[in-house]
């Protein structure tokens, strides 16, 4: 439950908060993007520098 609360709490910090959106589509657009930049784009330390999905398929 830890890191799915961290997930969204980045999310509405990142694109909810800071952006006005006129349409719901607009937002669920931008949280799309957002969630494949989340998984396949955004590296991270931890993760020697690997994006998430990139980690799984070389840990595979």
């Amino acid at each position: 439950n830890g890191p799915m609360e961290s997930f969204w709490g980045t999310l509405k910090c990142e694109k909810f908060y800071l952006h006005t959106y006129r349409t719901f589509d607009q937002l669920k657009n931008d949280i799309d993007d957002y969630i494949h930049f989340y998984n396949y784009e955004r590296s991270q330390r931890k993760l020697n520098g690997l994006s998430p999905m990139e980690y799984r398929t070389k840990a595979a």
